[in-house]
């Protein structure tokens, strides 16, 4: 059975929004911070089972803490982490990474970004 590139690329949209979907992201509370031009988002973040966010970075640095599930954490030019509940990690600014949910329930998350205002809180990466 041979698909229309039309078809094809609707499959791909719809497989695509259907990963997406499976991150969640709320912003739970901005304002701003000491610092030139800067402010603290914090979100609750979850990601469904097996699902990749996807490799990315932010304009400044990220604190995190799981509060349930378990995952991957995989920074460039580091060893990939282990994560579960309880733990916590801590990203650079502008360091290129990614997390996997390895478990077989939600992985939820709470991130404080303190970035520079009026730049997108995640850009993807290459």
């Amino acid at each position: 059975m041979k698909l229309s590139c039309q078809a094809l690329a609707c499959i791909l949209l719809l497989a695509s929004a259907a990963a997406h979907a499976q991150i969640k992201r709320t912003v739970l509370q901005k304002g701003d911070v000491s610092g030139e031009n800067r402010e603290a988002v914090v979100a609750q973040v979850e990601l469904g089972p097996g699902v990749k966010a996807g490799r990315h970075t932010h304009p400044g640095d990220e604190i995190s803490y799981v509060q349930e599930g378990e995952g991957e954490l995989l920074i460039d030019g580091e060893a990939p982490r282990s994560l579960k509940a309880g733990d916590a990690f801590i990203i650079p600014a502008g360091k290129v990474h990614d997390a996997h949910n390895s478990g077989s329930g939600t992985m939820k998350l709470v991130g404080v970004y303190v970035v520079r205002k009026g730049e997108p809180l995640a850009t993807p990466a290459r």
